[in-house]
């Protein structure tokens, strides 16, 4: 009996022990990922739409629980009405939300709504401009757009670092006007230019043009007088990946495609992975668009 207790005394010492070492290790695991911010792009489907089975209301828990699970510092949506914006205010309890509607600059029309952790950042200013030759105006549209289109941006301090601060911007492109398009992404980086002036930028959005249309180049071709942005899934591609769509359609395995969703990044950060997320359930996908995700890191 007395072996058995020493035994068992020497048993409990060694899992306490295995117990410390599991601890410090998650401890040291997160301390060299303190610098690394985790950012998706998602455009989640407006919410009045007539999409049948895959209605907001069939799905919403389903988009909630696909963010949470990448569980990004920054999020951008695309096609967020207002109560799709609440309701995930409310799901992601955890982050501050911004966004104004497209229609008016207050609740009406669709937002490109930003979403950013609380603990982890301070705001230090936001903003919204429409991609129009009237930029200031709500609502304005200009060129052959369709609809009325919106650019949200907010400026972060890092509470973990001592960088510069983050712009981050949200956007969604027209899906009809090649011209808009085109205007559009040389106005973002113009205002990239201007806002970004001593600011790390993450730009993410739904762009509605291939990789190789006039609007990426636009975006990613190299200037002496814009800021120089980087599409980080060409530059740091998952190790396998099946194709590039990030249309999905609610069907699950859609992989053949163009990459309409893009994240972008100023020069001062480093890319880690990249991925299009092609969670699914039941043969459907939580939006009719892919998350796309990168994981960056301090340079």
């Amino acid at each position: 009996m007395m072996i058995l207790t020493a035994l068992n005394a020497s048993l409990r010492s060694i899992a306490g022990f295995v117990s410390l070492c599991g601890f410090l290790f998650i401890q040291q695991t997160h301390s060299v990922c303190a610098d690394e911010i985790r950012v998706m792009s998602f455009n989640i489907r407006y919410g009045t739409a007539n999409d049948g089975e895959n209605h907001w209301d069939k799905r919403k828990e389903f988009v909630a629980e696909t963010i949470t699970t990448f569980n990004p510092d920054l999020l951008g949506t695309q096609e967020t009405l207002g109560f799709q914006k609440q309701y995930l205010a409310e799901q992601l309890s955890d982050y501050t939300s911004i966004g104004i509607g497209r229609d008016d600059g207050g609740q009406t029309g669709e937002m490109t709504a930003i979403f950013f952790k609380t603990t982890r950042f301070e705001k230090l200013a936001e903003g919204h401009f429409w991609l129009s030759e009237t930029p200031e105006v709500p609502g304005s549209k200009s060129w052959d757009s369709s609809l009325p289109r919106i650019c949200s941006w907010v400026k972060l301090k890092d509470r973990t670092s001592d960088q510069l601060p983050i712009l981050f911007i949200n956007t969604h492109f027209d899906h009809r006007g090649e011209q808009a398009r085109q205007e559009s992404a040389k106005l973002i980086r113009q205002r990239i230019t201007r806002l970004g002036r001593e600011c790390r930028t993450i730009l993410t959005g739904d762009f509605n043009a291939t990789v190789e249309s006039a609007p990426y180049h636009a975006l990613f071709d190299d200037s002496s007088k814009l800021t120089n942005l980087t599409d980080t899934y060409r530059a740091v591609p998952p190790q396998e990946t099946p194709g590039e769509a990030t249309f999905s359609g609610f069907k699950a395995g859609v992989n053949d495609g163009p990459r309409i969703d893009w994240i972008a990044v100023s020069n001062q950060w480093g890319i880690v992975t990249t991925n299009i997320d092609r969670t699914q359930r039941n043969g459907k996908t939580p939006s009719d668009h892919h998350p796309v995700n990168a994981v960056l890191q301090e340079m």
